[in-house]
């Protein structure tokens, strides 16, 4: 199964101000490719907050949410419709999607989840939207030190104002 991470970033680093921080600082190009790039994949993993702040399970995709189980192994957000919850960790649930018979999955953040599967060396590659804006402090795309060695697939300027795209293939 080939996993991608894929995210948006400020110019200074950052993937939001603050973890209720909604994606609407992003271009419509880096959401155009976010939708396509994960509809491809067929399944989207990420943490609570990430789907917080989108609201909802994102379409014609299986949506896959890392939150914690209650004491009676219920969901502690009842709100949590149309996504499936886990606490698994991702080799499992990365052989579990593979057994399902889906091939791609894309990590959607935040950055605990991107720290997770990164540390589990269950990250393929990386798709880096870098937006030209600065927030000066803010969320980190990690949330613990890496050392992990990319190699620069690709580069494309998405629009006039200067977002960009990077394409990453982890090397180790």
């Amino acid at each position: 199964m080939t996993t991608f991470l894929i995210a948006a970033v400020t110019a200074d680093g950052f993937i939001a101000r603050h973890s209720r921080h909604l994606a609407d600082w992003t271009s419509k190009e880096d959401k155009r490719f976010f939708t396509q790039k994960t509809k491809e994949a067929g399944v989207v993993i990420m943490g609570l907050n990430t789907f917080k702040t989108i609201g909802k399970p994102l379409g014609d995709r299986y949506n896959i949410v890392y939150a914690p189980a209650s004491p009676v192994g219920r969901p502690a957000e009842e709100k949590l419709q149309g996504v499936e919850i886990t606490q698994e960790n991702p080799e499992v649930l990365l052989a579990r999607l593979e057994q399902k018979g889906y091939r791609e999955a894309a990590i959607c953040g935040g950055a605990a989840i991107y720290t997770m599967f990164m540390e589990a060396g269950a990250v393929d590659a990386l798709y880096l939207t870098v937006e030209p804006v600065l927030f000066g402090q803010g969320l980190s795309l990690f949330t613990k030190p890496l050392d992990v060695q990319l190699a620069l697939q690709s580069v494309e300027k998405l629009n006039d104002t200067g977002t960009v795209l990077m394409s990453f293939k982890i090397k180790n």
